[in-house]
């Protein structure tokens, strides 16, 4: 299915009525809802499986990284469920209706095997749907404005981010941990029916239809796209998980501070990198309209390489972690923005699926490769040396990112 096409001549004056349409706002809905949803068993899972049921720490984070490669693994075959619209479709009301579903039955696990099956198999559910969503998305709207669309989703999906731990502690006060986890499939299931209403507001599909699921990548790897991708690729290279800014900023104001009061700011802080990102989200798509989705991805990464720069200094204050946080968060707005956009504008339509599912399981799997290296080099060495090797792989991912912009030349140029 292919978004209807526009001219350039008076996109920044008219494209408000064409972009911010019924189906644009349902999907960006969608993304807040489910958000709130997941991120309420999210933010209680580790006290229901380490206090509650008495399993070790050690076996919560196995069962986080497991659920985490299986969503890598849903995001790369979700990419050929996606191409064909009517199969598409049906993936995304039953991805998110699934992991709605899946995730608040949590709330009733009695045993920590229960746990690990349920939220595999939601993080497998949660990882299908967002190719599907997010080829939805492109056929909203027309290509001049895919950064408005894709920066309103993602400033949507923030604000869940946002929203959802702090339902969670609100909820945990009135009902405890089992019913708070339990009431979270409400949220999930109005996601599922905003996004069965923005595919009421589709345009008429105008793409074939396909017969078999296909993977799809050597198309994908050719040409401006799979240039744009192997910098995409350098970048989450160094994308490593947020819990590690977290505990930068707790060890470094833990000696002066104490723990406690360290790691309440250390929650203070990365609630501002969530509230950064969230206002960049916007911003950054129409900037992405305007100069080109690579310059704003560009601009992104070197964002995140001085944030990294940052939190390599080992020093305990609490400006420069504020500066660092608030920086990362503003990076990753405009990146996964820009990301989205990219993708969008380079794909064929008829594999656009396929595209999103590559980009998905790139952005996966390259920040469990980020975490797992960072981690290591932070227990073998420093935390200083973690964040350098972090920086260094965005550092080369602004490089090539650089050189196309250099070689493209214009902001059209990714266009072309």
């Amino acid at each position: 299915m292919t978004a209807p096409q526009s001219t350039d001549e008076g996109v920044a004056r008219t494209d408000y009525p064409r972009w911010f349409t019924p189906g644009v706002r349902a999907i960006g809905l969608a993304s807040f809802l489910a958000d709130v949803g997941h991120e309420i068993p999210t933010a209680l899972l580790a006290s229901l499986v380490t206090i509650t049921l008495g399993a070790p720490a050690s076996l919560l984070g196995f069962l986080e990284g497991l659920a985490d490669g299986l969503a890598g693994l849903a995001r790369f075959v979700g990419g050929p469920l996606a191409d064909a619209p009517s199969s598409r479709r049906r993936t995304a009301i039953g991805g998110y209706l699934s992991t709605a579903l899946l995730s608040s039955l949590l709330g009733a696990a009695g045993a920590v095997w229960q746990v690990a099956l349920l939220r595999t198999a939601a993080w497998f559910s949660r990882g299908l749907r967002v190719p599907a969503r997010n080829a939805l998305l492109a056929d909203m709207v027309p290509s001049e404005v895919y950064g408005r669309a894709y920066g309103f989703e993602r400033m949507m999906d923030n604000l869940g981010a946002i929203g959802g731990p702090l339902l969670a502690l609100w909820l945990v006060t009135l009902v405890g941990v089992r019913t708070a986890i339990l009431l979270s499939a409400l949220p999930g299931v109005l996601a599922a029916l905003a996004i069965f209403y923005a595919i009421r507001h589709l345009p008429r599909a105008t793409s074939r239809e396909r017969t078999r699921l296909k993977i799809t990548i050597r198309p994908l790897l050719r040409g401006q796209l799979g240039l744009v991708l192997l910098g995409v690729s350098f970048f989450e290279a160094s994308n490593a998980a947020a819990t590690l800014l977290i505990l930068r900023a707790t060890q470094q104001l833990a000696p002066g501070l104490g723990l406690q009061v360290a790691t309440q700011i250390g929650i203070l802080l990365y609630t501002g990198y969530n509230v950064a990102a969230t206002l960049a989200s916007l911003p950054a798509g129409r900037l992405s309209d305007s100069f080109g989705p690579l310059r704003i991805l560009l601009a992104g990464v070197f964002l995140f390489l001085l944030a990294y720069l940052g939190f390599a200094v080992n020093v305990p204050h609490i400006a420069l972690l504020a500066f660092s946080f608030i920086t990362a968060g503003l990076a990753i707005g405009c990146i996964e923005t820009s990301e989205h956009a990219a993708v969008a504008t380079l794909a064929p339509a008829d594999v656009r699926g396929s595209a999103f599912g590559l980009l998905a399981a790139i952005q996966s799997f390259g920040n469990l490769l980020a975490s797992g290296a960072a981690g290591l080099l932070w227990s073998l060495i420093s935390p200083t040396a973690a964040f350098l090797y972090l920086a260094i792989w965005a550092g080369l991912a602004s490089l090539l990112l650089g050189f196309l912009q250099v070689r493209w030349g214009t902001a059209r140029a990714i266009r072309s």
